[in-house]
């Protein structure tokens, strides 16, 4: 069974584990897969798109119908009253279908649903842009009114008001378009896009891998508009079958595998007024991303974040659009990788700006100065900065996140410019995750609080953490929908455990709702595994539902953090660097020896679960170490990396030409021949982002070996599965497995 050498009683003195959780009160109604899916949500009334407007007088939000938890209006909050309404009513908009484009951008966004998706405040605070099928959208505050503007044939996409409201821009068919609200003239910034070539648009890798949806971007006077020339003609064009249920439907891709081309990338600055382009000049090499582009305060000079091809090196550069010249400010270096963040802020008062880094070791923010030359760190130790959220000049505080009192929870902090690290101040204090969101020109922030007992609230606060108000508190009484069912919900234990290297890892484990400790129990362990993930954490989640459902059918639900995954500094991530698949899959071994010395685990019976990555893991953790999981379920798994997009895999990886071994290594296939039985596979056949090669490669190759596996498709399916009556059947096929696999 287990290759551990040690004794039951030196296994289990490594371990510890915190004070349990208290229960939930309600009644004890079972869970059924059904109703995980079913309206209203579970969740309760769970904001989404949380929003205060400009001059801190009302707290905008999306909020799902009662009916239909996945169909959005617009909702406020005025903060001098008290009062809520609907704002906008989603019906008063056009419902159709969505470009293929905006359609893709969504799935990168991960934003699904129906209604109002997105909405963006004039900062005079007396607009809003709504975006709806394709169509434009203004609201007026003064008169109530929602009117469609005439933007001409055709899907609207990234659509956004100019800083100082007399504008509309917006990309439709790879061009750059601007519509002027005081004379209603549309005119196109760009014309010769089309084919490769795209205007202001964020390129896959962009969007998918560094988090940047545009590729267009405002003067704060209004004057010019920066933008990106994309040129996708030597990324390689796949064409891939997108398989639905009434048929098949061809789809080309420009996609660019690990160590092929990515685009070749410009970045522009258009005067409005003169129509005057100016290119800003990059550099001799071409093969490079641009992560972040960010305009200074006076309109003047333009930031953009410059990062080569092996992602080691990150400069921020700052382009004098007056005298045509480019300086790097800050350089970024590591011999694995430089993540990418949004804590940049340029100081308006006085010379410098504050930075995110992670050359301590730690996420941190620094201010800096004199052109880069003076540096000061205003957080230290080691715990990681999880973003900057505000600065508050007047007062000189800067506002973040962070985890410096938990790992596995977020909470809101301050820390004075002046003064340092000395003076951060914990402005949080529930215990869980909360993530602030600040007005534009006042410290004023919205707290979205969630944890393992409480459902997502929303509450408004002073700058000093004060509360004032709460925009949703969703209390778990009789009346929320999770009442029915929250005296079987189950709290975790958390605890945590040593790496093969000393470096210690987090877990947590829930016990079955029924819990009988002279029986033993058969074990899921739940796997996500990758970069830039946490699972281990005091937080609401949605994904935790499933889990819910198999406590109450006598399963044991396990999660472990393994090295690679985030909030733990870069000694713990770059661990799997240029070697992903090895040490992950040693950590969760690691899980699984702590799991058998438990008297209550039926170690003979341990399964392991992910989707994405987690299907990944999942693969090769059984493959790999079939005596410690009887059964795998993986869901859309990359299955060799060379059939992934190169941000994200050459950022881990390298380029496959100079890390041949670590990418045959780090591949599934070398290991199907350890696979002995009990493997379940499922993707999405429509899945643009893990593309369906990476399961049917596993499904051939397994075949060819004689070896009898379970596999469920889902036609039409992009790599979320989303979709109710998908989501029911899913987990219904899961669940049958597991019993079929672990309780015979």
């Amino acid at each position: 069974m287990s290759q551990s050498v040690q004794s039951q009683s030196s296994v289990t003195s490594q371990y510890s584990t915190t004070a349990p959780l208290t229960a939930l009160t309600g009644d004890n109604t079972p869970l059924t897969i059904e109703r995980i899916h079913q309206s209203p949500a579970l969740a309760g009334a769970s904001p989404r798109g949380l929003q205060m407007s400009p001059d801190g007088s009302r707290v905008t939000y999306l909020a799902g119908r009662d009916d239909n938890q996945s169909f959005y209006d617009l909702w406020q909050l005025d903060i001098a009253t008290g009062e809520r309404s609907v704002l906008i009513d989603a019906d008063k908009l056009a419902s159709g279908e969505l470009s293929d484009e905006e359609k893709a951008r969504r799935e990168r966004q991960r934003i699904y649903g129906q209604g109002i998706m997105e909405y963006f405040w004039s900062e005079d605070s007396q607009a809003i842009l709504i975006p709806a099928s394709g169509q434009l959208y203004l609201y007026q505050v003064a008169n109530n009114q929602v009117r469609k503007l005439d933007i001409g044939d055709g899907f609207a996409t990234d659509a956004r008001l100019s800083p100082k409201g007399h504008y509309v821009s917006f990309i439709r068919e790879q061009n750059i378009y601007l519509l002027s609200l005081e004379t209603g003239k549309l005119k196109a910034l760009t014309t010769d896009g089309g084919g490769a070539i795209k205007y202001g648009m964020a390129e896959f890798v962009a969007q998918e891998e560094m988090d940047r949806m545009t590729g267009y971007w405002w003067s704060p006077d209004e004057t010019k508009i920066a933008f990106t020339r994309i040129d996708e003609s030597g990324v390689e064009l796949v064409t891939r079958n997108e398989i639905y249920a009434d048929g098949i439907k061809l789809t080309e891709q420009r996609y660019p595998y690990a160590g092929k081309a990515n685009v070749e990338i410009e970045l522009g600055v258009i005067n409005l007024s003169s129509n005057k382009l100016d290119w800003i000049d990059l550099g001799k090499d071409k093969d490079i991303y641009l992560p972040r582009v960010k305009w200074l305060p006076d309109s003047k000079h333009l930031s953009y974040q410059w990062q080569n091809r092996s992602q080691q090196a990150l400069d921020l550069r700052i382009a004098d659009l007056d005298n045509k010249s480019s300086k790097v400010v800050i350089e970024e270096r590591s011999k694995a990788w430089v993540n990418i963040n949004d804590d940049l802020h340029f100081l308006k008062q006085q010379a410098g700006f504050i930075w995110g880094s992670e050359r301590s070791g730690f996420k941190h923010l620094y201010l800096v100065e004199d052109n880069g030359n003076k540096l000061t760190q205003l957080t230290t130790g080691d715990w990681a900065v999880d973003a900057l959220e505000y600065v508050d000049e007047a007062s000189g505080w800067v506002y973040f996140t962070g985890r410096k009192d938990s790992v596995v929870e977020r909470h809101i902090y301050r820390v004075n410019l002046k003064q340092g690290a000395d003076s951060i101040e914990k402005l949080s204090f529930r215990a869980g995750m909360h993530n602030a969101v600040f007005a534009h020109n006042k410290p004023v922030y919205i707290d979205h609080f969630s944890s393992l007992m409480q459902p997502p609230q929303v509450s408004l606060h002073q700058q000093n953490g004060q509360h004032i108000a709460w925009v949703e508190q969703n209390q778990l009484d009789k009346d929320h929908p999770l009442y029915a069912h929250a005296g079987l919900w189950q709290m975790p234990e958390f605890g945590t455990l040593s790496a093969d290297d000393g470096q210690t890892l987090q877990y947590r484990l829930f016990k079955p709702t029924d819990f009988d400790s002279t029986k033993q129990y058969p074990v899921l362990v739940r796997v996500y595994g990758g970069p830039h993930a946490q699972t281990v954490t005091n937080s609401w989640s949605e994904a935790d539902y499933f889990s819910q459902y198999l406590l109450q059918n006598g399963y044991v639900v396990f999660q472990l953090d393994n090295r690679g995954s985030a909030n733990r500094g870069t000694q713990f991530e770059y661990v799997i660097y240029q070697n992903m698949g090895e040490a992950e899959v040693r950590d969760q071994m690691v899980g699984v020896d702590y799991l058998r010395s438990l008297p209550f685990v039926d170690g003979d019976n341990i399964a392991i679960y992910g989707h994405s990555y987690g299907g990944y893991m999942a693969l090769l953790s059984q493959f790999k170490a079939p005596d410690y999981f009887k059964a795998a379920i993986s869901g859309a798994p990359v299955t060799d990396w060379r059939l992934y997009d190169t941000h994200y895999t050459e950022r881990y990886m390298g380029h496959p030409e100079t890390n041949k071994a670590g990418y045959d290594a780090s591949s599934v296939m070398p290991y199907v021949g350890g696979y002995k039985s009990g493997l379940l596979m499922y993707h999405g056949m429509a899945d643009d982002n893990v593309l369906f090669e990476n399961s049917t490669r596993v499904y051939k190759a397994l075949q060819d070996d004689g070896k009898l596996f379970q596999m469920m498709d889902y036609p039409g399916s992009k790599h979320s599965m989303r979709g109710e009556k998908v989501r029911n059947h899913l987990y219904k096929s899961l669940a049958a497995f597991l019993d079929s696999q672990l309780k015979n």
